[in-house]
């Protein structure tokens, strides 16, 4: 099966290369804490609906310190129409007293350092690793998941962190952060949750979904 897969996973990073030859990170940031604390906040919302809220946020409290200075109640004015917002804006003020006072100001590129910044996951911290160090690193997002388990990489019942290794097992370490952002570009575009456009995807033959609801 493995085989199987590294084949098909070659065929289908050729056909994202097709589609999307330029991907790279949606989320609009200038200074590398702003980038932990855009990706914390895309946490079940969308990229546009963060990119909407940052140039208040930041623009309000445009360093480290405003920003671990700032109440709570303007945090959270600055971030009201993304979900979770509440615990957002404490993540938010938490993120940037822990950078500010533990990390002497800088983002460090450590797992274990970024894994003890509030609402940062291991979805999050690949993604910084990879923006930031260029590290290759694989984020799996509801986009990712959903796209594995159709195309067969992955099964129903695997988690996000069981998805990461079976696709970095189906290709080398230099593509992951490519293919990563072309993953989730193709999900936004082609094979989408609901009313997935199968009739243009050239890889319908090989997606479980496609042949269980042609039946």
């Amino acid at each position: 099966m493995t085989t199987i897969n590294k084949k098909k996973m070659t065929s289908f990073r050729t056909y994202l290369e097709e589609l999307f030859p330029v991907a790279h990170f949606q989320l609009d940031y200038t200074h590398d804490y702003e980038l932990v604390i855009v990706v914390m906040l895309s946490a079940q919302t969308t990229d546009k609906s963060v990119n909407l809220v940052t140039p208040t946020l930041f623009g309000r409290f445009p360093t480290l310190k405003a920003l671990k200075e700032a109440p709570i109640k303007d945090i959270e004015e600055a971030i009201k129409t993304i979900g979770l917002y509440r615990n957002k804006a404490r993540h938010i003020k938490n993120i940037a007293t822990i950078i500010d006072e533990e990390f002497n100001g800088v983002v460090p590129s450590e797992s274990e350092l970024l894994m003890r910044l509030p609402g940062v996951g291991n979805k999050t911290r690949n993604v910084i690793q990879a923006e930031l160090f260029n590290i290759p690193s694989f984020a799996v997002d509801t986009h990712v998941m959903r796209i594995s388990k159709r195309l067969g990489f992955a099964k129903e019942k695997n988690q996000p962190d069981q998805i990461e290794m079976i696709l970095k097992g189906l290709m080398k370490p230099q593509f992951y952060n490519k293919v990563n952002h072309q993953m989730i570009m193709f999900g936004r575009n082609i094979c989408l949750a609901r009313s997935p456009k199968c009739q243009i995807c050239k890889m319908k033959n090989d997606c479980l979904y496609f042949l269980k609801n042609q039946k």
